[in-house]
Formats: structure tokens, C-alpha cells, sequence
């Protein structure tokens, strides 16, 4: 992509009604643009990043035999009336409409209850278990408070899996191999070393979960942590039962701000019960399924990326989930640097490494500043000052480390470390 063609700009100021970090960034470095509050459009950039987010999230899933599909956000009044959660006193984040032929539609804040219900047309027997089916989709949720970004949205995009088991161990097996699925998904987003697996409450799913969150000062939980048992109590369910249980004392935790990454629920068997989804065990019975639930927000992680990684200069993005491994810079109105730059980009490209080429007519300090706000992995520089050093000027934006590399060996050096 050459820079001058990308339609979105960078700007200095953010939005004065913006006030939380990763918006304000994201905003002025041209990911997103602010509808409302609590809703974002991703511009082409922020697509790459959520699209490159999304791919992690999915092979982590596919690798514990989940199946990506995707359901409507539209929902039936009726499906959810069954459990109870169409009442706003149970549920208090629903949006409702009315249907002008009659009756009324919610737009998904969560599917438990839709999927449950379309499971019954696939699932009759033991043998058709287990089954593991996940989407990303688009979720909305009427929250009372939507000040913290791309951290707390109206609207906003959201992994969720659900495991349908025959027994209680199938489904505890399945439950452990997606905590070390989300691990594994956290550590390559490079928030892994900051986020544990937190024992909470349910809400309005089930009387407890496990959460994962990641320590983040400008989160809206607060957690205690042991880091050497890898323990952590959310706020809300710390009390002397909850230690004792867990087998450790308040001395031994630390508090700590914190933002909430991902959620995992239990169900047991009562969700299928309250809904009917039946199946026929091997010795002919009628049993309800084992139902998981397994959410991500994918949009939220971005932004506790960008909150947890940034520096003063802008945003500083892991290399897996960047929009452009590298920003190329040329400098000056030298004809020969600035077609050795172009020359180099398309060697890149060719090469399958992702090049943000920044061709326009402006000077260094609004090109350096420009590709620090926007935060791709490698900086390259190509200018007469560089040549005089042996070549390109390469920096890395998360250490600021520096080296001259010779054109004809740019290749191999990102392609063989």
C-alpha cells in the first residue's frame, strides 16, 4: 500500500469527547473513526488489525476442533423467553425493537439461547456429540457507560464458542482445552505475560466463570493475583469461601487494575434442560447436552493492546496482528533514493512482506512522527544520510533499536531472522 493512496489520515488531535488512550490513538492514527459513544468504524487499517486478530483467535480454535460458522444477530423474543433472560431485570443490556409485522426482535448480546435452539435440528444422539461451533460477529449490548474506547462498546466484535458434550468429563476436558487455547491466542497477541485466568461470577450467564484479564491501569476490574500459583480472584467473588476454596490467604494476593479479555461459562446441563435439547444416550434415555460458552472480544483486545503497548510517540503493534510489518520512508527529492525506495517496496511485496510505502511530498519530521503514531513493527528509512551509512535504516518501533542493513540483503533479513 502506498500511503498516499490510503484514504484515512493521520491527525494530531483526537476528538475532545474522547477521553479514554486507545481511542484517542487509534483515532488519530487513522484505524477508526467515532460514530457515537461506544461505536467505532473500523477504517482500512483497523480492519487489518482486527482481521489479523481474528485469524490468530481462529486457529487456535480450528486446532481444538472448533467449527467456524456464523448465526444472525437478529433474535426471536421467544428463544430467549424459555430461560428468562428476555426480561431487562435479569438481562439489562438488551436492545428491542418492534417488528412491523408485529411481535419483537432483539439484536445479539450473546446466542447461548439461539444456538441451543438451532442445535436441536442437528443433534438426536450421543453420536452426533460433541460439537464445537464458533463465530465472530457483531454483538450489541445497551451499556450505561461507554467511556473507555474500543474497551467498552455499544457495538463491538466478539468471538464466541459453544461446546455441546455428551458428559460432564467430555465437557471438562474440552473447557480445559480452550483455557489453553485462549493462553496460547494471549501470548501471541503479546499481552500474554499480563493476563490470568480469574475466578468470577457469572452475571447473567451462571453463578460463576472464569475470566481472563489482563492488567491494565486504565481497566474497570479490580483482581488479586498470586503470580507464582497463577491464581486470581476477581473483585466481586473475593470473600473468605472463595480463598478457601482456591487454598490461598489474602496475604498471599496482590490488587491490581485490570481489563476483562475473555470469558468462559459452565452451563451444565441446565440450559439444554430449560430448552429441550435432548439426545438419546447409548442406553436409549433422554439426557440433556453439556453446554459451554467461550467468549473473546476481539475489538476489546485491540484496544488493551494499544492502551498496554503504547509509548509517548503512538502506538506500538506486535508484529502478528500489525496491519504492515514494515513503514518505508524515503526522504529528500533525490530521483535515484526516492526509486530505490519504490524499488525496494515491490521486492517486499513480492516477497510476501506487508509494506506501508509512505511516497507523499512532506518532509522527515512529519513522516518519522507519522510512522511512530502509527506503530508498525519495523521502520525503514531509505535516504542519502542512510546510504552513507551502508545502506537502509531500519528500526524496530517496540525497542527503538537501530541497525544499517545493504538493500540487497533486506530480503533475507526479514525473511531469515
Amino acid at each position: 500500500m502506498k500511503q498516499s493512496k490510503l484514504f484515512t489520515k493521520t491527525r494530531k488531535e483526537a476528538p475532545s469527547d474522547e477521553t479514554s488512550k486507545n481511542a484517542q490513538l487509534l483515532i488519530r492514527a487513522g484505524y477508526i473513526h467515532k460514530e457515537m459513544a461506544g461505536v467505532y468504524d473500523l477504517l482500512p487499517l483497523g480492519s487489518k488489525v482486527v482481521e489479523n486478530i481474528k485469524e490468530i483467535v481462529r486457529q487456535e480454535m480450528n486446532a481444538i476442533g472448533g467449527q467456524e460458522f456464523i448465526m444472525s444477530s437478529l433474535q426471536s423474543k421467544d428463544v430467549w423467553t424459555a430461560t428468562k433472560r428476555w426480561d431487562d431485570d435479569v438481562v439489562d443490556v438488551w436492545f428491542k425493537s418492534t417488528l412491523n409485522a408485529g411481535g419483537e426482535v432483539g439484536f445479539g448480546w450473546s446466542h447461548e439461547e439461539p444456538i441451543t435452539e438451532m442445535m436441536k435440528s442437528h443433534l438426536s444422539s450421543y453420536k452426533d456429540l460433541p460439537a464445537y461451533v464458533y463465530q465472530f460477529q457483531n454483538k450489541f449490548r445497551n451499556e450505561l457507560r461507554a467511556k473507555a474506547g474500543m474497551m467498552r462498546g455499544r457495538e463491538f466484535i466478539m468471538k464466541d464458542m459453544y461446546s455441546f458434550s455428551l458428559d460432564a468429563e467430555h465437557h471438562e476436558d474440552f473447557y480445559q482445552k480452550t483455557i489453553q487455547a485462549y493462553q496460547r491466542c494471549y501470548d501471541r497477541l503479546g499481552i500474554g505475560n499480563d493476563t490470568f485466568i480469574t475466578f468470577a461470577g457469572g452475571g447473567a450467564f451462571t453463578e460463576f466463570s472464569h475470566e481472563f484479564q489482563t492488567i491494565c491501569d486504565t481497566g474497570e476490574d479490580e483482581i488479586y493475583i498470586n503470580r507464582e500459583k497463577g491464581i486470581a480472584i476477581n473483585d466481586e467473588v473475593y470473600n473468605d469461601d472463595t480463598l478457601k476454596k482456591l487454598g490461598v490467604t489474602a496475604g498471599e494476593l496482590e490488587k491490581v487494575t485490570t481489563a476483562e479479555v475473555g470469558n468462559i461459562f459452565n452451563f451444565g446441563t441446565q440450559k439444554c434442560a430449560d430448552m429441550n435439547l435432548l439426545v438419546t444416550s447409548e442406553e436409549g434415555k433422554q439426557i440433556p447436552v453439556y453446554l459451554g460458552s467461550y467468549g473473546i472480544g476481539i475489538t476489546r483486545v485491540m484496544g488493551v493492546i494499544v492502551e498496554n503497548l503504547a509509548d509517548d510517540k503512538g502506538i506500538v503493534w506486535p508484529e502478528e496482528i500489525a496491519p504492515f510489518t514494515i513503514h518505508l520512508l524515503t526522504f529528500g527529492n533525490n530521483e535515484n533514493i526516492f526509486r530505490e525506495a519504490e524499488s525496494l517496496y515491490h521486492d517486499l511485496e513480492n516477497a510476501g512482506i506487508e509494506v506501508l510505502f509512505d511516497d507523499r511530498d512532506l518532509g522527515p519530521g512529519q513522516k518519522l512522527n507519522d510512522a511512530d503514531l502509527m506503530g508498525m513493527p519495523y521502520r525503514i528509512v531509505v535516504s542519502e544520510k542512510s546510504a552513507e551509512k551502508g545502506g537502509v535504516e531500519i528500526t524496530k518501533r517496540a525497542t527503538g533499536d537501530v541497525e544499517f542493513v545493504d538493500p540487497a540483503r533486506l530480503i533475507a533479513y526479514f525473511t531469515e531472522g
